[in-house]
């Protein structure tokens, strides 16, 4: 008991401690950005120059995040914050359909939140505990990879759902295409007003559409999305509709033989899931079925066999 007690004033000491030495590093990042900014406006008052329409005010962290004032951007470069949120963890986060700034803001402090009050729950749950420092450890690691492992699920979702959206999108490329529309207003339209039916792939046609809108080349805003979720189809369909968009001429065709290809492909998957259920059914049926069956059919003569061999031991 002694021990234990003796471990979890240590733990709970060495907690404090690394408290205090994040608290102390913040503080120091704080004071030497401070610097800076005092230089600059020095110099920016030297010069003539109104030093709030360059420096701006402090950051309060939940107007910025509600959209009143200017995210704190430098989070994201500083070493603390590339250690939390590494260049998969991005991503990640852009797989998902979150890779703004903002998103990659709010995944930090989740982490960091997540990577705290796991331990300090843990230190009140198993403070009595034989192996306190392993479950304190585990808290831990728990709290660390939690949001990754969200991300990861989320993103497989979507992945799957891109999968299942594709042949409607190709449908209605085809569809607007062979009513005289352009390429850039059937992307507008697409992006705009199918958003109940498609509503992972409408999302990234209007992203690509705005990338495009800014100056951004076609080609690149469609290679965006197709290296995101890395979705072979989707790869074939952009660098269609790149041609479509660099020659021209009649696409229907080519629509309708795509479309057709991942109807097959689909029906192929479904074929072969089938078929895998067929072959757990068999397992299913053997721990289920099978015993029902023996004691349905086995069982009078197991009785028989039983009365038997009473009446001949009397």
């Amino acid at each position: 008991m002694e021990t234990s007690r003796l471990l979890l004033m240590l733990s709970v000491a060495f907690l404090m401690l690394a408290a205090l030495v994040a608290a102390g590093l913040i503080a120091y990042a704080h004071q030497r950005r401070e610097r800076s900014s005092q230089v600059m406006t020095d110099a920016l008052n030297r010069s003539g120059v109104t030093a709030a329409a360059v420096l701006g005010k402090p950051v309060n962290i939940l107007k910025a995040f509600n959209g009143g004032e200017a995210l704190p951007e430098h989070w994201l470069n500083t070493s603390f914050g590339k250690a939390l949120v590494a260049e998969e963890d991005r991503i990640l986060l852009g797989k998902c359909g979150w890779g703004s700034t903002r998103s990659q803001l709010q995944y930090l402090i989740a982490r960091s939140v997540c990577a705290l009050v796991l331990p300090l729950l843990g230190i009140f749950v198993f403070s009595g505990s034989k192996n306190f420092l392993f479950y304190l450890f585990a808290a831990f690691v728990v709290g660390f990879l939690a949001p990754k492992w969200v991300l990861r699920s989320v993103a497989g979702r979507r992945r799957a759902s891109v999968a299942r959206e594709l042949p409607l999108l190709v449908d209605l490329l085809g569809l607007l295409q062979g009513t005289g529309m352009s390429l850039d207003q059937t992307l507008q339209v697409i992006g705009s007003d199918f958003g109940n039916v498609m509503p992972v792939l409408s999302k990234e046609v209007m992203l690509a559409n705005q990338q495009y809108s800014r100056g951004s080349t076609r080609e690149r805003s469609f290679g965006r999305m197709s290296e995101v979720y890395q979705n072979e189809n989707l790869a074939n369909l952009t660098s269609l509709m790149l041609q479509i968009d660099k020659y021209g001429g009649a696409v229907q065709e080519p629509l309708r033989v795509f479309g057709e290809r991942l109807r097959e492909q689909r029906k192929a998957k479904m074929k072969e899931l089938i078929g895998k259920i067929s072959v757990k059914m068999t397992g299913v049926m053997v721990v289920t079925l099978l015993p029902a069956l023996i004691i349905i059919t086995a069982g009078p003569g197991f009785l028989a066999v039983i009365q038997a061999l009473g009446e001949m031991s009397k």
